[in-house]
Formats: structure tokens, sequence, C-alpha cells
């Protein structure tokens, strides 16, 4: 009696438990009819299909060849253009203007991180690093985990330069360590380590002369310490000539170009004899365009969006043309640097701008003589290579179902990653108008 008790209980729990599982919302999702841009510069796949199981992409091919799983739910994307989520590999997130009446106070703080990551989400972002100006342990706690709706971070904790050396804004100069003797810089990345960053970050550049520069043997014992500890170095850099210095040194990646003149042979062989160094051009200003100021308006407020149209409006011709020159320059650097092969990465520098100034990163790219594809993999598999991030980048089996779906082909223009339809981080979309509403009219002046 006994054993027949415990086998009329054991079918019980399987039919319940079948129950139970019959009554979930489906784990599976198959995409049809989008053409498919899988980020590592290889054709795309025209009228396409790939599953979604358990939030990661599961099999890849073509409408037609791919069943519909039982308990699955099917999406149609005919006529739309489906890419990797981006990969932004150089920010300093966390920070905001709180503005009440006429007083502006700069802030850092986990709701504001937050808010940032959320913000990069809805414009297709899918992960990023804040550079050096994360005070305190908010990153790394938000670093561990997986906020909803929300791009993942990643974080080189405080940077190094000579003492208030640091970012030029006044509320990041206390964040950087300021390092004096190659013991103080040693100590420093000691520290780093044990809190795991990502990358140590050091700033050699003065400034337009207004501060003195991280010198060569402090800035040698910082990355010898790094690669003690398996970490890498990345360099704020501005001058040609430390550019060089510092590939001597080991340093692992420049988190802008050179930005004084126009790099030479020299630097070039010096560059690619070291194949993993990368490069996040960070291209300057050249002024929003009135497409920018449509993207921008997604998130932030009417007020905010006349404020830099009216700025731009009022800068003068010299402006103008001393921001041309600087652009120029920068972008000429960036053509030899991709004709030569030399790793390239997405990186915006943002810190006030969030999100939408990616996609003007991308057009500045283009401009400089990258085509459609070789942007999309500098935003997307190599981004993510660079942050060590192997479940993001590329459309694949296995990896994070972190996708943008798009009204038009990027691969013709570059601009059409603006024309968002949808957005997937983790097989689950954003709810991008709900997100939308959230922002606009805010207060806080933190796009």
């Amino acid at each position: 009696m006994r054993t027949i008790k415990l086998i009329f209980c054991g079918l019980f729990l399987l039919v319940v438990c079948y129950w139970y599982a019959a009554a979930q919302p489906s784990a599976t999702t198959l995409f049809e009819g989008a053409r498919l841009i899988v980020g590592d510069g290889s054709a795309p796949i025209e009228n396409s299909a790939f599953l979604v199981e358990n939030n990661r992409f599961g099999t890849i091919g073509r409408k037609g060849q791919l069943q519909l799983p039982p308990g699955a739910v099917r999406v149609d994307l005919t006529g739309k253009t489906v890419m990797p989520a981006i990969v932004n590999a150089h920010n300093h997130l966390g920070w905001a203007i709180i503005k009440t009446g006429e007083i502006e106070k700069d802030t850092y703080s986990r709701e504001n991180l937050i808010d940032h990551l959320r913000r990069s989400a809805y414009y297709g972002i899918g992960a990023v690093m804040n550079f050096g100006t994360d005070p305190g342990d908010v990153a790394f706690q938000i670093r561990a985990e997986t906020i909803p709706d929300a791009a993942l971070l990643r974080t080189a904790g405080r940077g190094m330069a000579l003492p208030n050396a640091g970012p030029g804004a006044a509320y990041w100069k206390p964040v950087a360590y300021g390092v004096t003797t190659e013991a103080e810089a040693r100590k420093a990345v000691q520290e780093l380590a044990a809190k795991k960053v990502d990358i140590v970050k050091i700033w050699v550049d003065d400034r337009n002369g207004t501060v003195k520069k991280l010198p060569p043997p402090l800035y040698r014992a910082i990355i010898d310490e790094a690669h003690k500890h398996n970490l890498r170095a990345a360099a704020h850099i501005f001058y040609l000539e430390d550019a060089k210095d510092l590939l001597r040194a080991g340093i692992d990646g420049f988190t802008h170009g050179v930005r004084d003149r126009d790099v030479d042979d020299e630097f070039i062989r010096l560059i690619q004899m070291r194949r993993n160094v990368f490069v996040t051009p960070n291209l300057p200003d050249r002024g929003a365009t009135a497409e920018d100021f449509v993207l921008m308006s997604d998130t932030v407020p009417p007020s905010e969006v006349k404020r830099l149209r009216d700025a731009q409006m009022k800068r003068s011709p010299e402006d103008e043309k001393r921001a041309r020159a600087f652009f120029d320059l920068q972008s000429r650097n960036l053509a030899k640097l991709n004709a030569a092969g030399v790793r390239i990465a997405l990186g915006t520098d943002s810190g006030t701008t969030v999100g939408w100034d990616t996609h003007q990163e991308l057009t500045d790219m283009a401009a400089s003589g990258m085509t459609p594809s070789q942007v999309i993999v500098a935003a997307t598999k190599t981004a993510a290579e660079v942050l060590k991030l192997d479940r993001l980048g590329t459309v694949a089996a296995g990896k994070s179902a972190d996708f943008i779906v798009l009204d038009a082909n990027p691969l013709d223009n570059i601009n059409n990653t603006r024309r968002i339809a949808k957005v997937y981080l983790r097989g689950k979309e954003l709810n991008r108008q709900a997100m939308r509403a959230s922002w606009i009219g805010a207060r806080r002046i933190a796009q």
C-alpha cells in the first residue's frame, strides 16, 4: 500500500509540474523576416530567422529553415533590420546637474548612474564602460547587478594623474588618484586590483598647459603594476609624442586619438607592433544637426533642447572654423588608424550627454572614412571584446539576446541606426514609450 501511495504522489507531482510549465509564458521566441547584421563584418542574412531561448540567441538561419517550437511565439520583422546592441567603451556616467531655481549642483549617485544606464539602453546600448571617474563603491555594486531596462556597467574605478590633474570638470578632480611617486602609483593600482576593476585608467595630458602631465616614470610604474595584476592600462592622451612613449611602455589602449598633429609612420609602426592595443577615437563636436536635435528630443526636456540649439546658434564663425579644424585633424588620424588595421572601438566620452550622442559618434566615424560595416563592428564586436564581454557584441547562438530592430538599413546609411523600432536587452523588449514619457519634462539636466 505504501508503494502505491508513493507512485500516486509521484504521478500527481508530475501532472502539477506539467500544468505549471504549460501555464507559464513561453521562454522561446522566433523572429522572422528581418535583414540580420551579425556584427562581425560578414554579409547580412537577408530574410533571416533566429530563435531567442531563455534570454539567449538560439539557432540562426533564414526564414523557412527554422520551425516554430511548440509553445513558442512568432514575431514578424519583415522589412526591418536587426543588429547587435551597441557597446560604448568610454563613458563618465553617474554625474548630473541638479537645478533648483538658479542654483546648479553637481552630484554623483546610484540614482543618477542607473538613470544614465537606462537612457543608454533606450538608444540601443547594451553595455558601457565608465572610465576612471567613479568615486566610492556605487559603480562596483551596480556592475554586480542586472538592472532591468538598463545597460550593463563596467568600470575603471578611479583613474590616476598628478594631483588635481585629472578630468577638467571640477566635480571629478577629487575622484582621480593624485600620485607623485612610483610607490604611490603602485599602491593605487593595488587598491584598484583589490576592487577588481575592469581596466586601469591614466591621464597623460597637460590640459592645454593648465596642469602638469603624468611623467613617464610614474605611468611606466602604473602600467607595469597593472600587468602584474593581470590588468590592462589605458591612457587619456593628447600629444603624439606621449602616445609613442606610452606604446613603448606597454600601454593597452588609448581613450582618445592623437589630437595635436597628424600621426606619423613611426606611430603607425609602433601601434601595429601591438595588435591588441585599442583606440576609442571620441571624435570632437562638429555641432549638432537638425537630426541630432530630433534624436535627443526623446529623452531631453524641450527647454533643454532649446537651450542647446540656441547656444549652437550663437557660435561665432571663428568658433566654427576652429571646431572644424580640430575635427578634421582627428578624422584624418582615425582614417589612418583604420587603414592600418588598428583595433577601433566605439567610445563617446559621455558625461553630460547620454545615449543619443552615441549615434552622433557613429555618424562621425563614417564621415572619417570608415564604412558603415566597419563602424558597426567597432560599436559592437570590437567594443564588446575591449570590455571583455564575451556574451555581447554579435548575434550568435549562446550569446545574450541584446539587439536593436531598425526601420532602415544602416549598411546603406549609418544614420539609420537612429531609426529604432525596438530594443531588446537580455531577450526582453524595452517599453521605450513609457521610458520616453518618464523623461520628458524632467527637471534634471542629465541627458
